[in-house]
């Protein structure tokens, strides 16, 4: 992958769209490494008996994991200096399938001066976006 040039983008391109699959796997290994054991994430009796469809993913695993493809495109050209989401929707992971999400990141707005770029990122699962607002800045070196 060729390094981005902030001067070659445009508001309204699409730098990054990427599926991720998170399995129940993902989960135990998440928890794991945030010390997040809480029993919605893993256990679906659990899960279920506070009113949830089943095991969820983390939030914040989905919010990382939605901003990762921004930190892999703008590698070394520069860094991400600002990420804000909104939690809107759960993402259930199923126990056989698990569950697809689909980030695609599009340039919102471009700062000329501070060669900084929002990137807005569209996350859905199921159809329906589960992190609203999600925005990330990234300033280029």
């Amino acid at each position: 992958m060729t390094a981005p040039v902030f001067e070659q983008l445009a508001v309204g391109d699409v730098v990054v769209e990427r599926e991720l699959h998170f399995t129940r796997d993902t989960l135990v290994r998440y928890a794991g490494a945030s010390g997040d054991f809480n029993t919605i994430h893993y256990r679906d009796d659990i899960a279920t008996s506070v009113g949830l469809p089943g095991v969820i993913a983390h939030g914040m695993l989905t919010m990382g994991a939605a901003a990762s493809p921004v930190a892999e495109w703008i590698g070394a050209a520069g860094a991400v200096s600002d990420y804000q989401v909104r939690f809107t929707r759960m993402v259930p992971v199923d126990g056989t399938d698990g569950a697809d999400v689909t980030v695609t990141a599009t340039v919102g707005a471009l700062d000329a001066d501070a060669r900084t770029a929002r990137i807005d990122l569209k996350v859905v699962f199921g159809g329906q976006t589960v992190l609203g607002k999600s925005q990330l800045v990234v300033a280029f070196a």
